[in-house]
Parts: C-alpha cells; structure tokens; sequence
C-alpha cells in the first residue's frame, strides 16, 4: 500500500458523462496545464495525488456511476493513494448540499459554471488569453466545439436547465478563433455541440444564427467534416439546410432527439411539435438534402405511455426508417414536470419497449447497410484494434454510429482520409478495402 509522503502535486481529471462534459474537462486541462501543473485524463496509473472528478448527472444510470466514482477516489484517499478529491459536473451542480452531508470526505464541490473557483482551491489562475485554445482528450483529428450551455426548453422529463441553466450562445469570433486554433493543431472534424443547437445565436444575435455560424467556421482552412449534434425539432431553422447543401466541408448529416412518435406523448414530455408535424420535418429534410443520415433519440417508459401509445412510437420508427437511432429508458428525475405524474411504466417493460424498437432498427440499419456493398466512401480512420484500421464515413459520428474496418495489412494513417470500396456490410458496421 502507498503511503502520503513529501511529493509533487500531479492532477488527473477524470470524465463522466456526455461529450459536453468531456469538453468541459479540455478546458480545465487547459488552464491547469497554462498554469504550469502536471496534469493528466483519466490516468490509467494511480500515480496523481490529487483527482477532479467531472460527474454527470442526468439520469439514473449516470448517477450511479458518479457516485461509484466517487466512492472510489475517496476510498483511495482514506488509503493513503491519494491526498485530494474534488467534484464538479452536473450530479455535483444538482445535489451539492446533500452530498456534501453524505461524502464529507470530498474536499470540496463544485458547479457547472465554477470554473474560476474551482482553478483558485488548485492554486491555479483563471488565464484569459486560454479562452478559445484547448487541450483534446480526443483524437488529435477530431474535436468537439460547443457553442453554447443550457437549455430553454421546457421537456418535462429533463433536469439538464437544473443543472446547467437556461441557454447561453457564444460568440461566433469566439467559436471561429478556437476552430481555426484547432485545425492549427491537426484537427480536421468540427463536432458542433449543444443543449439545443437551433436555439443559437437568440440571445447574443435576437435571431437564429446556426446557419451563419456554420458557414463561417467552414471558412476555416483545415476543417474537412463539420457535424451537427443535438438539434431540437420544434421550430428547426430551415436555412440550415441550405448551408449543408452548398458547403463541402458540411457533413449531410443531422442528430435530432425525437423522443417519441405519439402526439400525445409528445404533449406530455411538452416538446412543442406533433407526429404529423415531425414526419412533415423528417420528409422535408430528406427532401432538401437528399442523402443525409438522419440520426434520432427516442425515450420510452415515460409516464402515461400505454401499450397503445409505445405502438405509435414503434410504427414512427418503422415508417421514418432513421438510419441511425439509440433508446433511452425513462428516469424519473427529481424537480422535473414528470417527477409530478406517477412513473407508471414498470422497469421490465421500460426495457422490453427500449429491447423492441431496438431489435427494430437493428433490422432496418442491416438493410441499409446492405446497400452500401459495392459503393465508395470517404473515410476518416481513428484507431487500430484487433487487426483492423477503424474509422467512419461522413454519415457517422465518433462512438455513437457506425464504423467501417479494413485490414491492417492494408496501411492507412490515422487521423487521415481514405476511401474505401465497401465489401460486406454488418448491422452496425461495414467492411472494406482502401482503393487509393
């Protein structure tokens, strides 16, 4: 067993949660590095005397493995392994006086907008001219680019605005400055993230600014692939659409959290749209932008969902045909509009619902993969593993979608495009040959 001797103070950071999170500990890394600290992510040793642990909040799940985490770094400081534990995120931001009373061996919590205290107890100073560079924890090639924090909208079964507050846009010089800092540093995929993106721009500019915004940071030399997550339905800014068809560099490819496809569960989760409009969007964009993947959320369990109103949503997925899609069961979260309704949906069929529609679009994204056979795509290489080069095309982002993999034997660089003749296709992935 290590023992608390004379040392010098080495940070690890460490990440849970979504990739909002994961960009919020980049800039923690940042600032603690521009302070001269010796810091590191999600260290694999247990070498840092002091940890930050980011946590996520958002639904059960995540709040147990928070909470686990935790345990864990406080467990090794009562051993001697490590000296400080500090806690930031969202879990941290929501629950900090109750936590507080039941993990007094924490050092000290912290919110989601803390950042300037938070640097102050490491005994680092907040550096303004960092503002727009960060350090990735991912893959040099690619990198999340947030745009704005918080969320307006008022989904009954979300405790993110508890959480991170209501909306906030940044500045586009600022988001454009990073980007161009960014692809300075080898990074050729832009990964625009958000609460909302369509929300953009409404409170700095008075209007909907995303399609501007995108335009300017295509302008951006060294950026390749520019990739839109988290767009809301309701009230969609069309011109975004144009922007993605007239820019090479725009990936035709949209993330937009559905939810459900009843409208009387859409009434009741209040996000603002019906079925029939949905569909109309869904149709329109497909339209507009012939060829793009459309990636969806759907969540189910949520109180009031009938046996009959889960059909609609299975008959949604079946009609929609989304190319990409993952289910979440419903949490019922304290403080939030549906933590009022009784959570009337047993577990085992919240996981039965979410197994179905799963089981669903695990048919439809094997056809849509078996088209691809034969075609040509430009493929953005990540990471070696098991004897495969494994990268993506431009219909997929990074963990969440699907990936294609050639052989090792046939070289490629990576963090480099190559295009690859599809071979054979798998539900969730395809393989091929790199041609050039």
């Amino acid at each position: 067993m290590k023992t608390k001797g004379v040392r010098t103070n080495k940070i690890n950071i460490v990440t849970l949660g979504c990739s909002k999170n994961l960009v919020d500990s980049e800039v923690l890394f940042t600032q603690l590095k521009g302070n001269g600290m010796n810091v590191t992510h999600e260290s694999k040793k247990d070498d840092a005397n002091i940890v930050v642990i980011n946590t996520c909040g958002f639904i059960d799940n995540a709040k147990e493995e928070s909470i686990n985490t935790i345990l864990r770094y406080t467990d090794a400081k009562e051993a001697g392994i490590v000296d400080k534990v500090y806690v930031t995120g969202c879990l941290s931001h929501r629950y900090k006086d109750e936590l507080e009373v039941e993990m007094p061996t924490v050092d000290a919590w912290f919110g989601t907008n803390e950042l300037p205290r938070m640097l102050k107890t490491l005994r680092a100073d907040y550096k303004h001219e960092l503002v727009g560079e960060r350090l990735l924890t991912t893959p040099a090639h690619f990198a999340y680019l947030k745009i704005a924090e918080g969320c307006d909208r008022p989904c009954s079964f979300c405790a993110i605005p508890l959480m991170r507050g209501g909306h906030v846009s940044r500045s586009m010089d600022e988001l454009v400055t990073e980007a161009k800092s960014l692809a300075r540093r080898g990074t050729k995929e832009l990964i625009l993230i958000a609460q909302d993106l369509t929300y953009y721009g409404l409170d700095i500019y008075k209007k909907r600014n995303l399609a501007d915004l995108i335009n300017r940071l295509a302008d951006v030399e060294g950026i390749d692939w520019i990739r839109l997550q988290y767009a809301y339905p309701s009230g969609f800014p069309m011109d975004v659409l144009d922007v993605m068809q007239q820019r090479d560099n725009v990936c035709k490819y949209l993330d937009m959290p559905l939810q459900t496809g009843s409208t009387e569960m859409l009434k009741l989760m209040r996000r603002g749209i019906t079925r029939e409009r949905t569909e109309e969007l869904v149709r329109s964009i497909r339209e507009r932008v012939p060829g793009i993947t459309l990636r969806t959320t759907l969540i189910v369990g949520h109180p009031g969902e009938t046996d009959a109103l889960f059909d609609e949503t299975y008959e949604f997925v079946e009609r929609m045909r989304f190319d990409r899609l993952g289910v979440f069961t419903y949490s019922h979260e304290d403080q939030t509009h549906s933590y009022s309704m009784p959570d009337d949906v047993p577990d085992d069929v919240k996981q039965e619902r979410a197994d179905e529609l799963m089981e669903l679009q695990q048919g439809i994204s094997s056809e849509l993969n078996q088209e691809k056979v034969g075609q040509t795509y430009k493929v953005l290489f990540d990471r070696k593993e098991g004897g495969y080069f494994i990268g993506r095309t431009e219909a997929d982002s990074p963990e969440v979608d699907n990936e294609v993999l050639v052989p090792a034997q046939q070289y490629v660089r990576l963090g480099d495009f190559a295009h690859v003749k599809i071979d054979r296709a798998e539900e969730f992935d395809l393989y091929g040959t790199v041609i050039n």
